[in-house]
């Protein structure tokens, strides 16, 4: 009887040290794939630094429009998916040039399936838009999509950079993509009206933070193909009422 009890109190540690020893590997595991993530380049934060039109508060990175070109509109951007947050400002830069109030969110490890909901926090902390529209690149576009279900007397529009819609919302869409983009599912936009593509443009090139792995490769300039989408995503932003 007393073997027997001390062969269960063995085993029952046995089976504590293991239960043990595999959390710890999932724990180690999960941080090193969350802190191997795509950092923002040099010109991304020279804007960061050096621009006071553009400010952080909390989660949030705001670029302000200059009073005379206020539009009263505004983004809300979901970066991609373990990419820096702040690689989107010289895309979302041009945006601000043009009267257009953008809230660039940073994401729980750097994953907006953590927190798809995260634009609610933006309404109150930037006031004076009257008219807000919601956008993301990649990961971030597709739980841009998820968020708006519902929303659509919030928004005014949804714009993805490198991904499609993932539900059935009949809000106003712009898909813009690079034809060189090897990670984007072409065949789901054939549902939406508004696409564009950017011939030579690819994946990674709406934001500033280098290649991607399994991407294609660019014919045309990171700058170039950013400079194409803010045109389109200011037309779409500006659209008349």
């Amino acid at each position: 009887m007393g073997q027997t009890k001390k062969s269960r109190i063995h085993t029952g540690r046995y089976i504590l040290i293991v239960l043990a020893a595999v959390l710890v590997f999932l724990a180690v595991a999960f941080f090193s794939y969350i802190n191997d993530y795509r950092h923002a380049d040099e010109t991304a934060r020279s804007l960061l630094q050096n621009n006071s039109s553009i400010r952080q508060e909390g989660d949030l990175t705001i670029l302000t429009p200059d009073a005379e070109n206020e539009t009263g509109r505004g983004l809300i951007f979901y970066p991609g998916g373990k990419v820096e947050d702040i690689a989107y400002l010289p895309l979302l830069e041009q945006l601000r040039e043009h009267g257009i109030t953008v809230a660039l969110v940073k994401m729980p490890f750097r994953l907006a399936v953590f927190d798809s909901n995260a634009a609610d926090k933006v309404y109150n902390a930037v006031p004076g838009v009257s008219r807000w529209y919601i956008g993301g690149h990649s990961l971030g576009g597709a739980m841009a999509s998820s968020y708006v279900a519902g929303k659509e007397d919030r928004l005014s529009g949804l714009i993805l950079l490198g991904a499609y819609p993932v539900n059935d919302s009949t809000i106003p869409t712009l898909c813009i993509y690079g034809s060189e983009d090897l990670m984007l599912d072409k065949t789901k936009l054939a549902g939406v009206t508004n696409v564009l593509e950017l011939t030579g443009g690819n994946h990674a090139q709406f934001g500033n933070y280098g290649t991607q792995q399994g991407d294609g490769v660019a014919t045309i300039s990171r700058e170039e193909q950013q400079t194409k989408a803010a045109a389109a995503m200011l037309a779409f932003l500006t659209v008349a009422d």
